[in-house]
């Protein structure tokens, strides 16, 4: 019986060895079939697929771990095998291997101004072919961070766009960014109509979100959350257009320091150890005159038919360097003054990394020289306007030249030239004196000379404002505009703020200027911050327009195109969209003298201690006779005596 049970357990043995072997076999059978496919898609990658199949083991191994992914170990043959456990025991045909589902890019955008500022734009773009909607658990995480992922599934997240910006954007200056934000935080989410309690979900998501970028996002709540009606309306694909299941929120004094910056980094495939990641040294990015970071998730089309759909993660940071503070007041920049690091590598998980400088006000070299020169020069649509980029493209090693490192040198020749102006740009403050009532004025530039366009106008007020919205008042060169769209819903004390949106046509050439009047509240002690006397934050307006382009923009947005003109979609050749913020407001609000409380215990105290103090004394306290002290003669007697041996008298 023994010998028996030896023997099947031998052929056990056996079987396992033999189905080991066979698996092996298939998964080497499946990645040559990936490496066939990746030739016919690309004929001068043949020979070097090629060469890979005739590596020594010790070759291939260091390529496996190599090619891991950060973000959830995986490897090569991990994905082989996952494909074998999958498709059966059956072997894949070479020539109809899934191509990569995920797809990674990373650029900067590098543009002069002319008051002698920089503007460095990073542009971080994932692609992932799956779907988070249908309800199947999504397990395997390669380029896609797994974070951001178990968000979009478990609170039904349609589109989610969240910012965090340090500074002002000086619109006048700088000329319009690639991708605006207000100062502060700004979330604004759409959920999927599936959804049955919305505000619950905000609520948790704001709560996650908070964990995951280290911020203040749980300060949100019902009193600044508003569900706009007409503007926010979704980015991507989709036909949800309820405002019911749009939700948007602000944080005018959220403060952007290091600690938003580690995780947002983090979500990077590559992280900050390789790529254009390397650049973000919090020291210089936090000693800058306007810094942002965001983070977009939406769905887009893979094709122009938009048969099939792909989730988007849109990572950009924007940062301006003063001229006076990072340059010492010379008109001299390099990648090492900017971010004090050199480039030496592309990310090995991007299939493209490039750098773009803006050469169109430089066409013959008479404003700046950029070192080292390139002969790459791409034109691409940005804001209505055709730009001319010089373009170093990291992943061709002759980039870096022979000393494997990359630092481009931007030196200024002359100072004169005049920056366009831009044709759509807002303004906001506060007028009145006192705190009892006070006025909101926004105004409204445009500044196209023969053209006008509407724009949407969107304004959060919070509860302690009272507008009187009777006061609305709207006017352009001196006569009443009267908006063709208004949608007001008044707040609830402690509950909700205002929200006001206004569709307006702003005239050619003209200021646009809306006011509307407003109380102050009385707020309970308890709902004062720690510096009341500072003032309390209120959100920037949000304007929406579609401006007139000056050439013909591009409604294919499934074309490549630079990463830093293809956010915005466009629907028409003849204009493009355009979201402008103006300044938060920083109002003052009755505020009682707290130092009294201080006062009071300080008086109170000092009653207690005289009043009650005496009282217990005379209480508690025993008197006895004490009998008067002798003489001095009588002491020194005394003393004597004792000398003596005779008793005192």
């Amino acid at each position: 019986m023994a010998t028996y049970r030896c023997s099947y357990s031998a052929v056990l043995l056996i079987l396992f060895s033999l189905s080991a072997f066979a698996v092996a076999d298939s998964q080497e059978t499946t990645v040559s079939g990936e490496h066939n496919a990746a030739a016919v898609d690309n004929p001068q990658t043949a020979t070097e697929t090629a060469g890979q199949t005739a590596e020594k083991p010790a070759e291939k191994e260091e390529r496996r771990w190599e090619a891991t992914d950060v973000n959830t170990g995986a490897t090569p043959d991990d994905a082989a095998t996952d494909k074998q456990d999958t498709n059966g025991p059956e072997t894949m045909d070479p020539l109809s291997a899934p191509r990569p589902k995920d797809d990674f890019q990373e650029e900067l955008v590098i543009r002069p101004l002319h008051c002698g500022d920089i503007y460095a734009s990073f542009q971080f773009r994932t692609l992932w072919e799956t779907d988070f909607m249908t309800g199947n658990k999504v397990s395997h995480y390669r380029l896609f961070p797994k974070s951001l992922g178990q968000v979009i599934s478990k609170f039904s997240v349609r589109e989610m766009h969240i910012s965090f910006t340090q500074g002002y954007w000086r619109t006048m200056q700088w000329g319009q960014p690639f991708l605006p934000s207000p100062p502060g935080a700004e979330l604004w989410v759409w959920f999927q109509d599936t959804v049955t309690d919305v505000d619950g979900t905000w609520k948790e998501l704001t709560n996650v979100l908070s964990g995951i970028f280290c911020a203040s996002l749980n300060f949100i709540d019902s009193t600044n959350t508003v569900q706009p009606s007409a503007s926010f309306k979704p980015l991507g694909i989709g036909n949800v257009t309820d405002h019911r299941f749009l939700r948007y929120a602000t944080l005018p004094r959220e403060i952007v320091c290091t600690e938003n910056l580690t995780p947002w980094k983090k979500l990077l495939p590559c992280g900050s150890k390789a790529g254009l990641a390397v650049l973000m040294k919090s020291e210089k990015l936090f000693h800058s005159s306007f810094l942002s970071q965001s983070v977009h998730i939406r769905p887009v089309c893979q094709d122009w038919q938009c048969k099939s759909t792909s989730w988007e993660l849109r990572q950009t940071l924007n940062v301006v360097f003063d001229l006076h503070t990072s340059a010492q007041g010379k008109r001299e920049w390099s990648l090492f003054k900017m971010f004090s690091r050199t480039l030496t590598e592309a990310c090995p998980l991007a299939s493209s990394s490039k750098i773009y400088i803006d050469v169109t006000d430089n066409s013959q070299g008479e404003l700046f020289e950029v070192s080292p020169a390139t002969p790459l020069l791409s034109q691409a649509v940005v804001l209505g306007d055709r730009r001319t980029f010089s373009v170093y493209d990291l992943t061709n090693q002759i980039t870096f030249g022979t000393t494997r490192s990359l630092n481009m040198l931007i030196r200024w020749k002359s100072t004169e030239g005049d920056m366009l102006r831009p044709l759509l740009h807002a303004e906001r403050y506060v007028a009145g004196y006192g705190l009892q009532t006070g006025e909101i004025h926004t105004l409204m530039y445009n500044n196209h000379p023969y053209r006008s366009f509407p724009v949407l106008l969107l304004e959060s007020v919070p509860w302690y404002l009272r507008l009187y919205i009777h006061t609305l008042t709207v006017t352009s060169k001196g006569k009443d505009n009267t908006p063709s769209y208004i949608h007001y819903e008044p707040s609830k004390d402690r509950l909700r703020p205002h929200l006001l949106e206004m569709l307006v046509q702003l005239p050619p050439n003209s200021v646009t200027e809306v006011t509307v009047q407003f109380e102050r509240a009385l707020l309970k002690w308890t709902e004062y911050t720690p510096d009341p006397n500072h003032g309390f934050y209120v959100g920037s307006s949000v304007i929406s327009s579609l401006v007139p382009s000056i050439v013909a923009m591009d409604t294919n947005s499934t074309q490549e195109r630079p990463l830093f003109s293809s956010f915005f979609p466009s629907k028409e050749e003849s204009s493009y969209f355009m979201r402008v913020y103006t300044e938060p407001l920083l109002v003052n609000l009755p505020t009682p003298d707290f130092s009294m409380p201080y006062n009071v215990i300080c008086l109170t105290c000092t009653v207690v201690a005289v009043g009650y103090g005496s009282l217990y004394n005379l209480l508690t306290r025993s008197f006895q006779i004490e009998e008067p002290s002798p003489g001095l003669a009588k002491r020194l007697a005394n003393i004597i005596r004792r000398m003596r041996g005779v008793p005192p008298l």
